[in-house]
């Protein structure tokens, strides 16, 4: 399988992020996961002031977005226009959220990049994690960050296995990812873009892109 499958331009389309200064500057998307609070810091104070406001240190929060009571916001973090924040939700910090996306009851975000029109609206944990455009996490589904041996996590393709140097590295779901209610999306996968993952699943590796995830090992291209 050739590597560039995993890469930053076969996975997202970065005109619908604004973290593509930092994700044009490495091949692979998890290398962008140290740098996203620094990051985060560096673009707020430029924000327009007429459509952000900033809201306590380091959060930043288009005027547009509609945030719903008993939420729980730290920074560095920024919330792009028409993005809602529902009851419930918690974001830990680190968490580049961009426009028209769903952060829902229950949800918790750490130190993620979630594009536009990413929804996570009931019950996810998304941490150390990129979710490509339009990407969508079904009720429960969560991202595994940490190997219960506490190693650094590799990212196994066929026969690739990249090393990224990290001990915490959940998923990278491309474009248009569609992931099924209950599914565990093990450290370091990857899933290719406008794919989709049955429900109650427990990935692993890599998914190639416009695939069906049935199970592990039955992997159907996708008609």
């Amino acid at each position: 399988m050739e590597k560039t499958a995993l890469g930053v331009r076969a996975l997202f389309d970065l005109s619908h992020t604004a973290a593509r200064p930092l994700l044009e500057a490495v091949e692979y998307p998890w290398e962008a996961l140290g740098g996203i609070g620094d990051f985060i810091k560096k673009l707020g104070p430029a924000l327009p002031e007429d459509e952000y406001d900033q809201k306590g240190e380091n959060v930043w929060i288009h005027k547009t977005a509609v945030l719903f009571p008993n939420n729980y916001i730290a920074g560095p973090c920024i919330i792009g226009p028409k993005t809602e924040v529902r009851p419930g939700a918690f974001i830990r910090g680190n968490a580049l959220v961009g426009g028209g996306c769903v952060v829902g009851n229950s949800t918790e975000l750490k130190n993620v990049i979630l594009f536009d029109n990413v929804q996570v609206p009931h019950y996810n944990y998304v941490g150390d994690s990129i979710l490509g455009y339009k990407s969508h996490m079904g009720a429960g589904a969560i991202t595994s960050n940490v190997k219960s041996d506490k190693a650094l996590v590799v990212i196994h393709a066929g026969d690739a296995h990249i090393e990224t140097g990290l001990k915490k590295c959940g998923a990278m779901l491309g474009d248009g990812v569609e992931v099924g209610c209950g599914t565990v999306l093990n450290p370091g996968s990857v899933v290719g873009a406008g794919s989709r993952v049955y429900p109650l699943s427990f990935v692993r590796g890599f998914v190639p892109a416009k695939s069906i995830y049935k199970a592990q090992g039955e992997v159907a291209a996708l008609r």
